[in-house]
């Protein structure tokens, strides 16, 4: 039997899984969220037995999306990653876009003061990333340094004028009054399992309720989220 799951991540998704899970009753193994970025929560799966990742993380050179961090990340692991949900990421500006911000290279304007985001998260990953395709210097970039550590912090930031600009995902734009979203890059966001896991009925379940009609439901009611080929 499996100790307490934790799963790893920020989206509002894993709370519905976890509860899902729990209202099975599976022996006494509970399922805990954990609300770390993609990045610590893949180091954090591969220190401890009972975590699961989650993950959206661009790699430039290939231009995908988590399988070249998760073989890093996780070296001679056996694992099986999961697809989720597709969701856009990009430019929060303030309603109107007073700044006439459209575009990543905007950001190393002098008038624009981004928010930027945790170490670790996907967000904070596709920024430098960003910055290494195009050849930015990430100093040149004003308010690099003013770290917001969720979706919903960096939104707040600029629709109070604490910053002209941040990088966030959809859904988190429309939760936040007088900002406005313009779309850059659609991510895909995955969960990851050790292969040796799914032979435990916990771990199972939780596959189970990833591919079942009423967790895509749940999914498909959130905007801003493409669940086609989810589980």
């Amino acid at each position: 039997s499996a100790s307490n799951i934790v799963i790893c991540g920020q989206d509002l998704l894993l709370d519905v899984l976890c509860s899902m899970f729990n209202e099975r009753k599976i022996g006494k193994t509970r399922a805990y969220r954990s609300p770390m970025g993609s990045y610590n929560g893949l180091y954090e799966m591969y220190q401890n037995e009972n975590y699961v990742a989650t993950c959206h993380l661009w790699d430039s050179e290939t231009d995908t999306y988590n399988l070249p961090y998760v073989t890093r990340m996780l070296p001679g692991e056996r694992l099986a990653v999961f697809h989720l949900l597709k969701r856009w990421q990009g430019l929060y500006v303030k309603e109107g876009n007073p700044k006439e911000i459209h575009t990543f290279q905007d950001l190393i304007r002098d008038d624009v003061r981004m928010a930027n985001r945790e170490k670790g998260s996907g967000i904070r990953v596709f920024i430098d990333e960003m910055c290494k395709v195009n050849e930015i210097e990430t100093m040149s970039l004003n308010g690099y340094h003013d770290v917001a550590s969720s979706h919903l912090i960096a939104a707040t930031m600029v629709s109070r004028g604490n910053a002209d600009v941040a990088i966030g995902n959809e859904k988190t734009s429309r939760q936040v009054e007088g900002i406005d979203f313009i779309p850059l890059k659609q991510e895909n966001y995955d969960i990851v399992f050790r292969l040796e896991d799914l032979k435990k009925k916990e771990y199972q379940a939780l596959v189970e309720i990833i591919q079942s009609k009423e967790f895509r439901k749940e999914a498909k009611a959130i905007e801003g989220y493409d669940v086609a080929g989810m589980g």
